[in-house]
Formats: structure tokens, C-alpha cells, sequence
């Protein structure tokens, strides 16, 4: 179990319904029609996620 890099993890976020609202520097924003949370994805080119900030953005987007 590997952690993706920023990009592919934004694709996740994706097809589990969030929608790319901004970028912020090195950072692509995510949120949800009807949700409060937002989704701050670091992209610094093929570098992967860390494990326990994958996690916990999995848990905030609500994907097992």
C-alpha cells in the first residue's frame, strides 16, 4: 500500500465526487457540493503523499 503522488490522488478525489476549486501555490484545493470540508492536496511532482497525510486525507474525503 503506497501512497500516490499529489496528481493521482487528485484523480481519486475526483471520481469520489470532489471538484478541483483552486490552486494555491503547490497546493490543488478540494471541495463538495454540501460539505464544509475542503481538501488541500500538496503537488510537488512525482513525490509521493506521505503515509500519514494520505491517510488522513483519505479519512477527510471519506474513501475506504
Amino acid at each position: 500500500m503506497n501512497p500516490p503522488n499529489g496528481k493521482e490522488f487528485g484523480k481519486q478525489l475526483e471520481q469520489h465526487g470532489w471538484v478541483h476549486r483552486r490552486t494555491e501555490s503547490s497546493h490543488h484545493i478540494y471541495g463538495k457540493d454540501g460539505s464544509p470540508v475542503r481538501i488541500s492536496v500538496p503537488v510537488h511532482g512525482s513525490h509521493a503523499l506521505k503515509l500519514g497525510l494520505w491517510l488522513h486525507l483519505k479519512k477527510l474525503a471519506g474513501i475506504k
